[in-house]
């Protein structure tokens, strides 16, 4: 008999693959040289460019003709509640700074939940020719290799992702944060997109990944990907992941790192 419930997640990572190959080829090959900011969100260099809106208006159109009963969360405002139980997340650049630069470390994020649960996430960097993908309880990839994370190194001894939001009060705090935790690691790096970072953890290019002010497009997918790969997420100690807190490591690291980050005051500005 069939499972309803695996047939469902498998459809919805056909359709959220679809929509991401789509969206990134249309970025990819469409940028125009003279791409220019379109609009600017919570401060004057939190930015919105045309391509942004286009790529989330493509893949919220293709979305409709597929599962016209779902609903959407769009970063770009392309937001609506649909009947079938099933929402998509999407943010249709994350890294748009990098994008506007012509930096690679820009993707394309989609996110299936159902009841408030994340079913299937798929990344989607062209710049990178990677595709990383989830389906919840049955692991995640990296193309079509399993992915996993590291070890847990000694604390000393690791290499940690972080990003620094775009208010100004906000953004003094951080790096205030990041001052202290510099001396107690390996290395800090910034990429400039949440979904990507949270991959890197997935697949060892990090060994763990904090950040606040996160939004539910930022990290749906990057989330369920690392979680699927053996990382353990979440936010302050006993709370999940979410726009306050973001920390993402193997068991054995997530534990100290927290903890840390706790008693730094990350979760706040």
């Amino acid at each position: 008999m069939t499972d309803p419930l695996k047939a469902l997640k498998a459809e919805l990572l056909d359709v959220a693959l679809e929509a991401a190959h789509r969206a990134g080829a249309f970025l990819r090959e469409g940028r125009p040289d003279d791409l220019a900011v379109a609009a600017t969100k919570s401060s004057a260099v939190d930015v919105v460019t045309e391509m942004d809106i286009a790529s989330e208006k493509l893949i919220t159109g293709f979305l409709g003709e597929r599962r016209p009963d779902d609903g959407v969360l769009g970063e770009e405002g392309a937001s609506f509640e649909g009947s079938s139980g099933v929402e998509w997340v999407v943010d249709p650049i994350d890294g748009t700074v990098n994008y506007l630069y012509g930096r690679p470390d820009w993707c394309v994020s989609i996110a299936a939940r159902k009841d408030g649960e994340t079913l299937v996430g798929v990344v989607h960097a062209p710049m990178r020719g990677e595709t990383y993908r989830a389906v919840l309880g049955e692991g995640a990839f990296l193309g079509e290799t399993p992915a996993r994370v590291r070890p847990a190194p000694p604390f000393g001894q690791a290499l940690v992702g972080t990003g620094f939001g775009y208010l100004t009060e906000r953004r003094a705090r951080q790096a205030e944060v990041a001052r202290h935790l510099v001396p107690k690691v390996r290395d800090i790096r910034r990429g400039g997109s949440a979904a990507i970072d949270l991959c890197d953890v997935a697949v060892g290019r990090l060994d763990a990944y904090y950040e606040r002010g996160l939004n539910p497009w930022d990290f749906a997918a990057g989330d369920l990907v690392a979680r699927e790969a053996g990382a353990l997420t979440g936010g302050r100690p006993g709370e999940p992941l979410s726009g306050e807190l973001a920390v993402a490591a193997p068991p054995g690291l997530f534990e100290p790192l927290q903890g840390l980050l706790e008693d730094l005051g990350a979760w706040h500005d």
